[in-house]
């Protein structure tokens, strides 16, 4: 879909145009998490048959959205389509989070399975690129069909999942607490962070490079290197879990890009933003496989569904506050290396301070349910 509805925000405008559209842009993609967290979140917690049923409506859904699309081309149509599409991607986000956990035997497992779930989609994203890209030369018709077709086989194969029981009592007290533990509490901070950083360093580099000698190259080798990078921090997530507690990844990957940062300023050059765009896409990911983990792990009571719609909502919050900065600000390249720098040490000290380190252990999800009454 992102081939076939490609449209350049910043190479066929004025700066001044771009912005506004950006700006634009900006607000759009917080929408759809206007309806997620409150109304799709509680439905995939209550849905009859569980969260392996929204997957297979959700693969039904998006190809029905990818047909509409192919006729709406060159209609108003096309967008009330793109902003179900945006939905329906936040759904199936949300019910993996909820499922991952009940195909896992082991806590351990659980950063191994999120890291699978994300080689997967980094891989499929590489391969497919080529035959869509030939598919879009002779007709975006054509590529939108392989999506149907994508979607199709995704929803069939949902079958395969594992049949689960959903909560679906209201919030209680041992939700509460287990969702206000300080190993949440950090875990959020840390991740909440991680998503500043990415959207505050993607405008920067999507602004700067603009007044830079083959800023568009530049650019598209950042976006690319920064995929590759996350690609590459999902294969190592479960190695560095064999060697390290969660918190202790969340905060090593904010750590990592307060040093990076220092580097990249001192650097001052393309190529150290580049590198330190990579880096904070890469301590996103394991960030972001520690985060699931830590709450799939100590916040088991929790309904899942709803959950994690309301951590997606917070993380898209603050992707879109980092990156309202450089595009109403727009910093020179190593004044916005150092807001990097800054924005992970203070998120590396709040991590710190809401216990982080020192609460969080292997067996907080047996914490949690000890207290249950039998």
């Amino acid at each position: 879909m992102a081939v076939a509805l490609a449209d350049s925000l910043f190479l066929s405008i004025s700066p001044d145009a771009a912005r506004t559209k950006v700006l634009l842009f900006l607000a759009v993609s917080m929408a759809p998490f206007a309806v997620v967290a409150p109304l799709v979140g509680p439905f995939v917690d209550r849905m009859k048959g569980g969260q392996r049923m929204v997957v297979v409506l959700v693969g039904v859904l998006r190809a029905c959205v990818l047909v509409g699309m192919a006729s709406s081309l060159d209609s108003l149509t096309l967008f009330p389509l793109a902003f179900a599409a945006l939905i329906l991607g936040k759904t199936y986000a949300i019910a993996k989070s909820a499922i991952v956990p009940n195909t896992v035997n082991d806590e351990a497992k659980l950063v191994e399975s999120n890291s699978k779930l994300g080689q997967i989609a980094g891989i499929t994203g590489f391969v497919v690129a080529g035959p869509v890209a030939a598919l879009q030369l002779i007709d975006t018709r054509a590529a939108l069909g392989l999506g149907v077709v994508a979607f199709l086989a995704a929803s069939l194969n949902a079958y395969r999942l594992p049949k689960m029981a959903v909560q679906v009592g209201p919030t209680d007290a041992r939700e509460a607490e287990e969702l206000h533990s300080p190993s949440v509490v950090a875990a959020s901070i840390a991740m909440r962070t991680l998503r500043f950083a990415v959207g505050f360093m993607f405008f920067h580099l999507a602004f700067w490079l603009r007044e830079e000698i083959a800023g568009t190259a530049w650019f598209g080798l950042a976006i690319g290197l920064s995929g590759l990078a996350t690609l590459g921090a999902n294969f190592a997530g479960p190695h560095l879990r064999s060697r390290m507690r969660v918190e202790t990844m969340l905060f090593t990957s904010v750590v990592f890009i307060v040093v990076i940062g220092l580097f990249a300023t001192w650097y001052d050059r393309v190529v150290g933003g580049i590198v330190l765009a990579a880096a904070v896409n890469a301590a996103a990911a394991i960030g972001r496989l520690a985060f699931e983990a830590t709450v799939q792990r100590d916040a088991p009571d929790a309904n899942r569904g709803k959950t994690f719609a309301r951590f997606e909502t917070q993380n898209q919050i603050a992707w879109v506050c980092g990156g309202l900065i450089p595009v109403i600000v727009s910093p020179s390249g190593w004044l916005g290396f150092a807001g990097v720098m800054v924005i992970g040490f203070v998120g590396a000290v709040m991590f710190w301070r809401a216990g982080g380190i020192v609460i969080g252990s292997r067996g907080g999800r047996a914490r949690g349910r000890a207290h249950r009454p039998r």
